[in-house]
């Protein structure tokens, strides 16, 4: 799996609306970047964002529901992450976003809402549009459910740690 683009909006410390495009030459001039900055910066932000956009849900926060969303930026209305990558199998936009009524910062919080579509074709070809029918396509054209991503393509700060002193068996899997 590779990871093309990158829309955030009103994320933790990152509010409005942020894009990266790791198409760009300065991501792929060297074949390896950092995504670096002082605390609070946003860096964990964007990782955030990749995982609310392919699974609903952060390393930091299990699940974000109408009941409870600490990663909307604080006198927000809405919240939103979308994410373009390609796998063997295509290329795909996932979408996750969530709003409170009226996208006023003290309106109650709505459901989240979910969206896979295939970018290999000339027309917006929605694949599905339920938090269930996204997340099975999501790990069907991944090969990867959230445990298994965030363990191979991310490792939380803390995490890191217990990667680097865990066994030789261990590790194999993950790296693998």
């Amino acid at each position: 799996m590779r990871i093309l683009r990158l829309r955030l909006q009103n994320l933790n410390s990152l509010t409005g609306k942020w894009e990266l495009d790791f198409t760009d030459p300065a991501f792929t001039g060297n074949g390896i970047f950092a995504i670096t900055g002082p605390t609070g910066s946003g860096k964990t932000t964007i990782l955030d964002a990749v995982c609310l956009a392919l699974y609903g849900r952060t390393p930091r926060l299990d699940r974000v529901t109408k009941g409870g969303n600490e990663i909307m930026s604080r006198q927000k209305g809405e919240c939103s992450a979308e994410v373009e990558f390609a796998t063997i199998k295509g290329n795909f936009r996932c979408f996750w976003s969530q709003h409170r009524s009226r996208k006023k910062a003290d309106g109650n919080l709505q459901p989240p809402k979910r969206e896979l579509s295939c970018l290999d074709t000339p027309k917006k070809n929605i694949l599905a549009n339920t938090i269930n029918e996204v997340a099975r396509l999501v790990e069907e054209y991944t090969g990867m459910d959230f445990k298994r991503f965030t363990r191979s393509m991310l490792l939380a700060q803390g995490d890191f740690a217990a990667f680097l002193q865990a066994s030789q068996d261990e590790r194999a899997p993950i790296l693998q």
